[in-house]
């Protein structure tokens, strides 16, 4: 497709997105307007094609009226080689200098999202894109378009001198879960892991809830690390943490105090969980974890399971707690999110640096 083709689609896309935007400001509090990302990050899905795109640099979450209902996720199966490249191409930067922060499917329509930066480091530029279900990929216009932002003022601040610039941790995932969205990452307080809890629509209430945690490759509490990746499951917060326990929070409990989570697995030192889903086979519920170091983990769930296992609490060597099995037929797997009951999207990196969108079966 020619440049100029491709523009002449992309305006009338946003025209699109803009004419059918006036209910979702009504229901949700958003006015029309062009937001000013300076990094999209974490991503999440609300209602009715609300899209949570998390900012680190400006420690802010927005609430994006991306203007797609419509759909069959089920009927979906999205799979694009190279999508890396394809994006750099289009906006005319090159591999090394396109990064995808995050990826997350859109349960309204089963389109793919894909936060990106155009360069690397603080003056990166963001943008969004979206692969459809024939496998073309488009940018996500950001002007007028519906949105709301919501800010913390309790960030951490740039130290580039740091080993990890704890400002780059403000936001590190963020799920919406019955009306609220839950929001990982760190503050400047000395408590610093956090959990926030927004309501949605934005009413700029906040519960801010400092997490402890016992680490047992580390052997000690911890109270600077943040959450890496999380997800909900029968109201409780399932969150991992470098290095790398498994974490259960009850949901209840994040209303603004400090409190004690509770380490259910030690999965293994050295090791960076990058993203999860929980889904159902059968009768039993699983949880399904990418790593970084360790491949993507499957482990069986249940509430009983979670309630009534044992807290870690001393020093483990190896693995503890839940147990897992290594799904060797996924290698190298970044992102990844649910399609359906059926199927997950998986983002996957290759030798050469591309980036592969895959649609798979889950196991």
């Amino acid at each position: 497709m020619s440049r100029s083709l491709y523009h002449s689609l992309f305006a009338v896309f946003g025209l699109f997105c803009a004419v059918t935007l006036s209910a979702n400001a009504a229901d949700y509090g958003l006015t029309k307007g062009t937001p000013t990302l300076k990094q999209a990050g974490p991503l999440a899905f609300g209602p009715d094609g609300i899209l949570f795109v998390g900012d680190t640099l400006s420690a802010a979450v927005y609430a994006i009226d991306t203007g797609d209902h419509a759909g069959a996720a089920g009927q979906a199966e999205v799979n694009i080689a190279g999508v890396n490249a394809k994006i750099a191409d289009m906006i005319g930067s090159t591999v090394d200098n396109t990064v995808i922060n995050d990826m997350v499917v859109n349960p309204a329509s089963g389109n793919i999202y894909l936060s990106v930066s155009r360069g690397r480091g603080p003056d990166a530029q963001p943008v969004l894109f979206r692969a459809n279900q024939k496998g073309d990929i488009d940018e996500v216009s950001l002007k007028d378009v519906g949105f709301a932002v919501a800010k913390f003022d309790n960030a951490p601040k740039f130290d580039e001198g740091a080993r990890r610039n704890p400002r780059l941790s403000a936001i590190t995932d963020l799920q919406f879960n019955s009306g609220k969205l839950i929001v990982a990452g760190l503050s400047n307080e000395e408590f610093a892991s956090k959990l926030r809890v927004l309501n949605f629509p934005f009413d700029g209430k906040e519960a801010d809830t400092s997490i402890e945690v016992y680490h047992g490759a580390h052997g000690r509490l911890e109270t600077q690390s943040p959450v890496r990746t999380f997800i909900t499951y029968e109201n409780q917060v399932l969150a991992a943490y470098t290095c790398t326990p498994l974490v259960t929070i009850p949901v209840d409990d994040l209303k603004g105090e400090k409190i004690m989570g509770k380490t259910i697995a030690e999965l293994g030192n050295r090791n960076n969980p990058l993203d999860m889903i929980v889904y159902r086979k059968g009768q039993q519920d699983y949880l399904l974890m990418s790593n970084d170091s360790r491949g993507v983990m499957k482990m069986k769930l249940s509430k009983p399971d979670i309630d009534t296992a044992d807290a870690i609490s001393s020093r483990i060597n190896g693995t503890a707690g839940l147990t897992y099995e290594t799904m060797e037929q996924f290698q190298n797997v970044v992102q990844l999110d649910k399609l359906d009951s059926d199927h997950a999207i998986m983002l996957v990196a290759n030798s050469d640096n591309s980036l592969d969108l895959k649609t798979v079966a889950l196991p």
